[in-house]
């Protein structure tokens, strides 16, 4: 008769983890792409017909080219019409899959052009672009793309680190206002004693230190 645990923790109610869904247009399906995604246990792939770009993840509308799908598409302005559907999606990304440096250096009519497209779509903010080696590192963008939807945003810290002291905490917030460095946070620290009594202080008073930085300062306080 097997012997219990009753030290060993069970996990009550414990929920799986939630896998991110890539979307596939149903013409990708015989791509190497697709054969690479299928592969991955870190996202779920779905097979569909798509009326706008080729992969859909999350928010974000996905156009696949290869160089001479790329070309091709630049010369019959089938490009242009795409990343214009695809802006009906919050955000849009255009990869460009295989030696585009190659295709560039030839410094043909062909090079101009791409070069052209490229910074057009870059500038008039039509979609992002990531350039790409080969199909398998294709679909490593798109699993660590949906991999991060799951992420939730989270605002962005000013401070790279947070100093324990008090007294290194009081000259860091000081240190926050503009064009006041260590040494005029350190002498203020020192005439005022604490935040409160530099905060609540007269101009006139900071004068004495910050001279004539003293109205920048009191302004953001005051703002």
């Amino acid at each position: 008769m097997p012997l219990h645990n009753i030290f060993k923790k069970t996990r009550k109610n414990s929920k799986p983890k939630p896998i991110p869904l890539v979307v596939a247009d149903i013409h990708e399906k015989n791509s190497l792409v697709i054969s690479q995604l299928k592969k991955s246990t870190q996202i779920k792939l779905l097979i569909k017909p798509l009326k706008i770009a080729d992969y859909i993840i999350g928010p974000v509308a996905i156009e696949r080219k290869t160089i001479s799908d790329l070309i091709s598409s630049m010369i019959s302005k089938r490009l242009i019409q795409q990343l214009s559907q695809m802006q009906a999606y919050p955000k849009s990304l255009l990869i460009i899959e295989g030696d585009l440096q190659e295709v560039l250096d030839e410094e043909d009519n062909i090079s101009k052009a791409i070069r052209g497209l490229i910074t057009s779509i870059s500038t008039n903010n039509q979609a992002s672009i990531i350039q790409t080696k080969d199909y398998e590192e294709t679909a490593k963008y798109l699993i660590t793309l949906a991999k991060q939807q799951l992420k939730p945003n989270q605002p962005i810290s000013l401070h790279s680190r947070i100093p324990k002291t008090k007294n290194e905490q009081k000259q860091y917030i000081i240190e926050s206002f503009p064009n006041i460095g260590p040494k005029k946070a350190q002498l203020l620290l020192k005439k005022f004693k604490t935040l409160n009594n530099l905060f609540s202080a007269t101009e006139e008073d900071i004068k004495e230190v910050l001279k004539n930085q003293t109205g920048e300062f009191k302004s953001l306080l005051d703002s």
